[in-house]
């Protein structure tokens, strides 16, 4: 029995998976070859997954510096949805995420790990590096309890077709779940956000109608120019 209960040691995977998920700057792509070496070796994921993220990190290194940025940005930090602040995802602009901030980061601190300058400790990346300290088990635990925000966020991944979804899937395996997608609420778009208050309703850069309706032309006759008294243009 205790045989079935094994669950292996993951704490190179879950380094790597937050790894990936953190902006791909100059040292972490210099270093895509050595995070595919360090999951081939510890083998805590699937065989199905392990290729999934082989190919996603050979996508990420062929791809234009300036566009795995861009894709990043866009991505990440545009939209709730796909938010990699796990609180994003529970408590919104609510006042319960303070407190929650503070109660995970003295649970990190308690265990002798001391966030950055910077860092906030609902940040996906930071939560996995935690996790990869943990016992195979508490850290299976620990993720598992998180589990079911990992899957909105693999789903609404999958659906704006991100290859950055192949990594939520990994990461779902070492939850001990299964990477099923789960229905997203349609967002909103970003342009929306910042559209006009309601105040300013019947205007538009069209005119003084809504957006899409009709607009009234008027036809104003020209009054006639005086001639000038000396001047002998016709009249």
């Amino acid at each position: 029995m205790a045989l079935f209960n094994h669950i292996p040691p993951a704490s190179k995977s879950l380094r790597v998976l937050a790894l990936l998920l953190g902006y791909p700057d100059a040292p972490l792509r210099a270093h895509w070859p050595d995070l595919r070496t360090a999951l081939q070796d510890e083998q805590a994921l699937p065989a199905e997954r392990l290729a999934e993220l082989s190919a996603f990190i050979d996508t990420l290194a062929r791809k234009p510096v300036l566009e795995v940025e861009a894709d990043y940005v866009e991505m990440f930090d545009r939209g709730r949805s796909t938010s990699l602040h796990l609180f994003e995802h529970v408590h919104g602009d609510s006042r319960d995420r303070g407190p929650a901030m503070i109660d995970l980061t003295k649970t990190y601190e308690q265990a002798g790990l001391f966030l950055g300058e910077g860092e906030l400790p609902d940040f996906l990346p930071v939560v996995l590096e935690f996790a990869s300290t943990l016992a195979p088990r508490q850290a299976r635990e620990f993720l598992g309890e998180m589990a079911h925000i990992f899957n909105a966020i693999f789903a609404a991944l999958q659906k704006r077709q991100s290859a950055y979804a192949v990594v939520l899937g990994a990461l779902l395996e070492l939850a001990g779940e299964k990477a099923s997608p789960v229905e997203v609420a349609a967002e909103e778009p970003i342009d929306a956000i910042w559209q006009e208050p309601v105040v300013f309703d019947g205007c538009s850069s069209q005119g003084q109608a809504r957006p899409g309706q009709p607009q009234p032309i008027h036809i104003v006759p020209k009054a006639a120019r005086p001639a000038h008294p000396s001047s002998g243009a016709p009249q």
